[in-house]
């Protein structure tokens, strides 16, 4: 999936919701607050809990993290509102499930990652999942990717381990799982790892 817009945090309505419940903040102010997230991100070991990631980027631009601001913050929001999955997506995991083929994810985000898929329709696709801010942990922490490949029953050359990081899948490769890291057309990332790469998810149909 990738944000609408582009950034994945914070949520996208962030700005919006802010000038809201606080009339006198300026653009600039919450740039500023966005770039203390990301510096609060860029220094956590785990994923940061939510309140807390806001409150320091709120606190940044001498705003008060109110309980109401906080709330708003993390109210419901349909998911389409902010995310949208990549159109190769669906048809692929669709294609490997009718294949038998035992799926998991791996990724630093929040536990409600499940709740999330199921409103994306990507509920019923995968058999376990690895969450940093469950385990504790971060890629490229060995755990993460053992929590998965064990959950599937798996010996880790059993497992195909695909990442838009490719160094995330050098440390995959490099405890004996299999890897591509996905770079879609236009993607900036360099393959600096000299893992094996793809562009679309439908080229793993030719490799499971």
């Amino acid at each position: 999936m990738r944000p609408i817009g582009g950034r994945w945090n914070p949520r996208a309505d962030f700005e919006a919701t802010v000038k809201a419940h606080v009339r006198h903040v300026t653009d600039e102010d919450l740039a500023e607050a966005v770039r203390e997230g990301d510096r609060v991100m860029a220094a956590a070991t785990t994923t940061p809990e939510l309140n807390g990631y806001h409150r320091a980027m709120l606190e940044h631009i001498g705003v008060e993290a109110s309980p109401e601001l906080l709330a708003a913050l993390v109210r419901d929001i349909p998911p389409t509102a902010v995310l949208e999955t990549f159109p190769d997506v669906i048809p692929t995991l669709t294609a490997l499930r009718a294949r038998g083929v035992p799926m998991a994810v791996v990724s630093d985000a929040w536990p409600t990652l499940p709740d999330l898929h199921d409103a994306l329709g990507l509920g019923g696709f995968f058999d376990a999942y690895a969450i940093s801010a469950v385990l504790g942990c971060q890629k490229p922490d060995p755990r993460m990717y053992h929590h998965a490949s064990e959950a599937l029953g798996l010996a880790p050359g059993d497992c195909l381990f695909v990442d838009d990081s490719p160094e995330l899948v050098a440390a995959a490769v490099a405890l004996g799982y299999q890897g591509r890291a996905m770079l879609r057309d236009g993607d900036a990332a360099p393959n600096e790892a000299g893992v094996p790469a793809i562009s679309s998810l439908t080229e793993l149909l030719d490799l499971v």
